[in-house]
């Protein structure tokens, strides 16, 4: 028996700490994963082409809210923003800030926007072509443009995607959203903040660091004791696709399970400044990723979304220490009151093997 073979044997109990926030670790505790527990199903996906009665499919635009846009402009459109007809901000009334005693509330003013992101009903984000994929990112880049652009009060803009119940999709048709809001959330604010930090110490971005890392570092760590091999760790391990422009990565610090962060290869910090050309690499990364992701868990629900550098002249001393990327996790578990008490994320597969399966994938 090989070592490897019998280094894949032991299972893996211990905490990861996030190396771009510190503050953040998972558990990762393979053992979980053989607890008894009753076999589910994949979720039923909802594959029609075209429903009568969705107000996302062609033909019953005048069943969504007000449009803001649609693409192409003809009626045989391909993607269509609306409002949101349940915001969960909005700029329909103002209520002044306050503070009472420890209690304190900011007007909840912002912008929920929908982007019904394929005219098909039921198609999935492996299913589209990946010039589809490539024209969703550049309709994503123009509208938080025009967000940024349009209120000044607008400090971040978020670009998510919520697919199957799981995930939180209340709608069956593929949709994406867009969430302006008047501050920066705290997670997107750690991150900016831990990698200035990370910047200022050792002149180099860390998600830049990690990219390197993955494409060429290799190590065997021995037991002090014994001599025998603790872990290897190989070049490529948690490399998932790889494009010209944008490289796919299974993160050590894994919350979900399967959880795959897209990256551009070399540096850049703000989503709004990637060429068009190189939108067409990034859907192709997607697509393939999605692709395997599908294969591997089998009707995977997930959600996605964009982190970049957020607007404002807090973050103009930040372009060199921050690094945009789309983070993807799907929805295989619901966290436990151990998750939910201690803020730890539990993990019972873990990122190695979960990377090795997702890149052994036949496409």
């Amino acid at each position: 028996m090989t070592v490897e073979q019998t280094e894949e044997q032991k299972p893996v109990r211990e905490i990861r700490i996030n190396p771009i926030v510190p503050t953040e670790s998972v558990l990762v505790a393979t053992a979980r994963s053989m607890r008894p527990r009753k076999a589910e199903e994949p979720a039923p996906r909802d594959t029609r082409r075209h429903v009568e009665t969705c107000p996302f499919c062609r033909g019953n635009e005048d069943k969504t809210p007000p449009q803001i846009a649609r693409y192409p402009k003809d009626d045989d459109w391909q993607m269509r923003i609306v409002e949101n007809l349940y915001p969960v901000l909005g700029d329909d009334r103002s209520q002044p800030s306050f503070v009472y005693g420890l209690q304190q509330a900011i007007d909840g003013y912002g912008r929920h926007e929908v982007i019904v992101d394929h005219h098909q009903h039921g198609i999935a984000v492996h299913e589209m072509s990946h010039e589809h994929l490539s024209s969703l990112f550049h309709v994503y880049q123009q509208r938080m443009a025009e967000l940024y652009q349009m209120d000044e009060r607008l400090k971040y803009v978020l670009v998510f995607k919520n697919f199957g119940p799981a995930a939180g999709a209340s709608m069956a048709h593929t949709h994406s959203q867009i969430i302006a809001t008047p501050v920066v959330p705290q997670n997107v604010h750690d991150e900016v903040s831990y990698s200035k930090t990370y910047f200022d110490r050792h002149h180099q971005c860390i998600f830049c660091s990690l990219i390197d890392e993955a494409l060429t570092f290799e190590a065997t760590i021995y037991d002090r004791g014994s001599g025998e091999v603790v872990r290897k760790i190989d070049v490529g391990q948690y490399v998932v696709e790889k494009g010209e422009k944008f490289i796919a990565i299974k993160p050590f610090a894994s919350r979900y399970e399967w959880e795959v962060h897209i990256l551009p290869l070399q540096h850049q910090s703000n989503f709004l400044d990637t060429a068009k050309d190189d939108l067409d690499d990034l859907a192709q990364v997607m697509q393939r990723t999605m692709a395997r992701l599908d294969a591997v868990i089998g009707g995977a629900q997930f959600n996605f979304f964009l982190h970049s550098l957020p607007q404002g002249k807090e973050s103009q001393s930040c372009h060199a220490s921050y690094h945009w990327h789309l983070e993807i996790c799907p929805r295989t578990s619901i966290p436990t009151g151990f998750e939910l008490g201690s803020g730890l994320f539990v993990n019972t597969i873990s990122p190695e093997e979960a990377a090795e399966q997702l890149r052994s994938v036949q496409l």
